[in-house]
């Protein structure tokens, strides 16, 4: 075959006579060097490491990187570049390679389409572009490929239909996997289109529609079927797997398929699954599949390792038949309609480690044989009818980490028993009517990791001393009920204890100070109890306390509002009639001063005047003097350099900044603004910076600009925020150097017309959404100086090495004096939004800035659920504004709650994994889901209904955490979504107004 495509750079390479490379390479493989040479010219230079071989003339083809050939070596015939991290465009060059039987380039950042010559490479066994950056339709082309056995185009951004070609001619294909794109239409099989040799089909997170084709049935030596995550509908495919004996994994899963007769009946598909003796994975999730769960379902294959029936409309009781799968691990059968008693049976389940039956109706007791199934390690029996007793066999089970039976109507006392479980990480008993005290033996549990939740209950007597064993616990609620004594001193000693609630008891005396010295404690409640004494001073001091609640008890004394407590008010401290202090709305408390001391004032007060008058005349001569003369002692320039001196930043003159920058030239020019300009550069010492010039065109508005943000930068400490690195003052020119951020801001990750994208995945995003909500956090409450950013935005987020985010440009910020927003330190900043600049950009601005009101940490919280709501529906809020005509957030309140699935299935497929991590669909749904809530309630019209930057801090943390480790989270998410999530402020759903 002859030359294809090269492009101009590389055809003088084409007049090189033979003697440059290696003897051994005949024509053929030399023109495959240059087609190979021309692949590579398409790929970002920064990832040449991996091909670094490919530019040595001496190095024989056949020993580049990657590369394999025939016996001969005068055919390449396998290009493997999986994993490579390579950027750029896959060029069409590669289509001269005629023999190759092998092209991965899977698991890189490759963008652009599919070229459409790989249709050429007629000998093609295997083509694998999974998980990539690719974008467009599936080449028709690709369905000349008629010798294909593996084709593998996953987790990229593909959408249109499938083309029906490739169904129709690739008569050979084993592996098809087309997952996690965008594609739509119906899936392209029937009785003329037949895949006979097809062994795994992999179709999920699409946008396929219709019914699943009879033609499938065709296919019967399939072993993997995954369609999950699409639009698909019709009746459960009975007739099709049932004709398919070796299927291994079927899932379905979050389509809209029903059940037989109107949706009333299972048992024809279960009888159909009877015939695949292999079936080792079974998941139906999230259909709304109505009937009953028939008896067969225990003659389906003894391999059976996994069954997810939840999130479906099932109803009846469990057939006792289901022990017959004796290999079982996990059964989910949650958030259905069943009901009755819970069969004993599911004892002889011997492998049993994971069972959800939770969200049902069931009734009568827990069967004590649970305490008989020894692998058992999740037990999630809540929000459902069960009455009687907790069985003392859960002693047995050596394996359990997590106890769910939270909202039931239990009763009787907690077994002691439960004391054995000595791996037990979650233990939640809340909302039923368990009496008695707490047993010692299970307030020792020191294996309890996450979580102890006994509230909502009857449990009398003294909080257990034992309980201070629990020193890696998360979590301890104990609230709503009938607790007395004193709260222990020796709490202090569970030192990863973040919340810990003792609310609605009878607890007596007073708080220990060791609560306030709890390294991690984030919340604290002891409202309605009937403690005395005085708030510990320790708690003030706590550097990562966010949430507290003292109200309605004996407390007394004086209550500052520094420290910790500068974020708190009033609603902490209700129904303490005999505390007093500086806290907003409390009483301030009286001042007792002896008539002897009031002589000091006064006699101080004349000193000081007669000191002002002996030495202020002189200096005001003087002052008046130089301003006669134009002499100006305090200049822009001596400010700067004083300023400069003053933080002990290094000197870096304008000379320096010029050479590193290349003269401020275009082609470092990195960002612009309304104040100036953003460059890069390289120092002498190879520090990579960033050059933030500010417009001296601009006045005294410049002036202001670069004041106010030396102040900020000065007086605030933060892992999220941007560190200053120094400052350049002349008359003329005026910059800030800061660190460069080699990832650099979230806007160009968001929209890549703005620049390289890298695939963020949901992750990754909420995670900088968190740092950005800890640093503006830390701004809001906890910095020497408050601080209101005003301009919070994608492209004032920047991100490090490590895609950790930092929060930056306090151009146009605020600094709040003390806790009264009303005041600003640099009155010359604190102009309103009808001065003529409103107070940061179209789309994230706070609608009340619109009515005149000043600058406020509440607007701050609007720009950050405007980012929230950004990142999950793709859309810039000024795209909204102009083809909407309405705010991004009146765009998603008119989809929620019943409309919002596209947008959450879209976000999905935008930032699903781009590597083959393992990841769980059900989370990430869920947490795109109360993300979107969050930033509903984030941009509320009313500043006041919105949420605090430390509430948000905390429930950004708590989604990371969830993404982070799935499986350790997924039951505190059921129960997060269930209880308030602002304190008092009530449910998220409860907020959206």
């Amino acid at each position: 075959m002859g030359f294809y495509y090269f492009p101009k750079f590389i055809l003088p390479f084409l007049f090189i006579p033979f003697f440059v490379v290696s003897c051994e390479e005949n024509a053929q493989i030399f023109h495959e060097r240059v087609s190979l040479l021309s692949f590579m010219s398409r790929i970002v230079s920064d990832s040449e490491n991996s091909l670094k071989n490919w530019n040595s003339s001496s190095v024989h083809v056949c020993n580049w990187a990657g590369i394999r050939c025939n016996i001969a070596r005068d055919r390449v015939i396998e290009l493997d570049l999986s994993g490579s991290s390579l950027k750029g465009e896959i060029s069409p060059a590669i289509s001269n390679l005629s023999f190759l039987r092998i092209l991965d380039l899977s698991n890189n950042l490759f963008e652009g389409h599919i070229p459409t010559e790989l249709g050429r490479l007629f000998h093609l066994k295997q083509l694998s572009l999974s998980s990539n950056l690719l974008t467009g339709k599936i080449p028709v082309e690709l369905a000349f490929l008629r010798e294909l056995v593996y084709l593998s185009l996953g987790s990229n951004h593909l959408s249109g239909e499938i083309p029906v070609p490739i169904s129709c001619n690739l008569s050979s294909l084993q592996y098809l996997d087309l997952s996690n794109n965008s594609l739509s239409g119906f899936i392209p099989l029937n009785h003329k289109c037949e895949l006979r040799e097809l062994r795994y089909l992999l179709l999920w997170s699409n946008k396929l529609v219709g019914e699943i084709p009879q033609a499938l049935s065709n296919s019967s030596k399939l072993e993997w079927l995954d369609l999950e995550l699409n639009s698909l509908s019709g009746e459960l495919p009975s007739d099709i797997v049932s004709k398919m004996p070796q299927l291994q994994y079927l899932y379905l899963s979050y389509n809209f398929f029903i059940s037989h007769d109107g949706n009333t009946d299972l048992k024809p598909f279960f009888t159909s699954l009877a015939n695949s003796s292999n079936l080792q994975e079974l998941e139906l999730a999230g259909n709304n599949i109505g009937g009953a769960i028939p008896s067969i379902i225990g003659d389906l294959s003894s391999k059976l390792v996994q069954i997810h029936l939840d999130d479906n409309l099932i109803y009846g009781s469990i057939p006792p038949e289901i022990s017959n799968l004796i290999n079982l691990t996990l059964l989910n059968l949650s958030c259905n309609l069943l009901n009755g008693s819970i069969p004993p049976q599911l004892c002889k389940l011997g492998k049993l480690e994971r069972l959800y039956l939770s969200n049902n109706s069931f009734s009568g007791e827990i069967p004590s044989t649970f305490g008989k199934i020894p692998h058992l390690g999740l037990l999630d029996l809540s929000k459902n009818k069960l009455s009687g007793s907790i069985p003392d066999s859960f002693a047995n089970l050596s394996q359990l980490r997590r106890l769910l039976l939270y909202e039931n109507r239990l009763l009787g006392t907690i077994p002691p028993s439960l004391g054995k479980c000595n791996n037990l990480e979650i233990l939640d008993l809340s909302h039923n009517k368990i009496s008695g005290a707490i047993p010692s033996k299970v307030a020792g549990l020191s294996s309890l990791k996450l979580y102890l939740n006994l509230s909502s209950n009857h449990l009398q007597g003294p909080i257990p001393l034992e309980l201070s064993k629990m020193d890696m616990v998360l979590a301890i609620d104990l609230s709503s009920n009938n607790l007395s004594g004193t709260i222990p001193p020796q709490l202090g000693s569970c030192i990863a204890l973040e919340h810990l609630n003792l609310s609605g008891n009878s607890l007596e005396g007073p708080l220990p100070i060791s609560i306030g010295q709890l390294p991690y404690l984030k919340g604290l409640d002891v409202s309605s109890n009937k403690l005395t004494g005085e708030i510990p001073q320790s708690l003030q001091g706590s550097p990562t306390l966010k949430q507290v609640n003292f109200s309605f008890n004996n407390f007394h004394g004086n209550v500052s509002n520094k420290g910790a407590f500068s974020s708190f008010g009033i609603f902490s401290f209700l129904g303490n009639k005999q505390l007093c202090g500086s806290i907003k709305g409390m009483k301030s408390c009286p001042k007792k001063r002896p008539h002897h001391l009031l002589i000091l004032p006064v006699f101080l007060s004349v000193l000081a005047t007669l000191i002002l008058c002996t030495l202020g005349y002189p200096l005001a001569l003087k002052s008046k003097f130089k301003k006669q003369f134009g002499i100006q002692s305090g200049g822009d320039l001596e400010e700067g350099e004083k300023e400069r001196k003053r933080l002990k930043y290094p000197r870096i003159s304008h000379r320096q900044l010029v050479e590193a920058t290349g003269g401020f030239t275009s082609s470092s020019l990195i960002g612009s603004g309304r104040f100036g300009h953003v460059y890069k550069g390289v120092l002498k010492d190879n520090t990579r910076i960033a050059v933030k010039v500010l417009n001296s065109r601009t006045g005294h508005e410049i002036l202001g600009s670069f004041k106010r943000e030396c102040e900020v930068l000065k007086r605030t400490r933060h892992r999220n925020l941007i560190k200053i690195i120094t400052t350049c003052s002349k008359p003329d020119f005026k910059a800030l150097v800061l660190p460069l951020m080699p990832n650099g801001s979230l806007e160009n990750h968001l929209y890549p017309s703005h620049g390289l994208s890298h695939g963020l995945d949901l992750a990754q995003l909420v995670s900088i959404c968190s740092d950005v909500a800890e640093g503006v956090a830390y701004l809001h409450h906890h910095s020497p100086v408050r601080v209101v950013h005003c301009d919070l935005k994608p492209s004032n987020i920047l991100l490090d090495a490590d895609l950790t985010a930092l929060v930056t440009d306090f151009g146009i910020a605020r600094l709040v004096k003390g806790g009264d927003e009303s005041i600003f330190v640099d009155e010359s900043a604190s102009f309103s939004s009808t001065d003529g600049l409103l107070c940061g950009s179209v789309g994230y601005i706070a609608p009340e800035y619109g009515l005149g009101k000043r600058a406020s940490t509440q607007g701050d919280v609007y720009s950050f659920g405007v980012l929230l709501l950004e990142i999950v529906t793709g859309k810039h809020p000024t795209d909204v504004l102009f083809h909407e005509r309405s705010s991004l957030h009146e765009w998603v309140k008119s989809h929620y709650p019943h409309k919002l699935e596209p947008v959450v299935k879209a976000m999905l497929e935008r930032c699903a994994p781009q590597t083959t991590q393992v990841y769980d669909k059900r989370i990430w749904c869920d947490v795109v889901l109360e993300l979107i809530e969050l930033g509903l309630i984030c941009t509320q019209y009313n500043p006041s209904t919105r949420p605090t930057m430390s509430d948000i801090a905390q429930e950004m943390a708590r989604f990371k955490h969830c993404l982070s480790s799935p499986s350790t989270t997924l039951l505190i998410e059921e129960e997060a979504r269930a209880k308030p999530v602002f304190g008092h402020n009530g449910s998220i759903r409860s907020q959206i107004s």
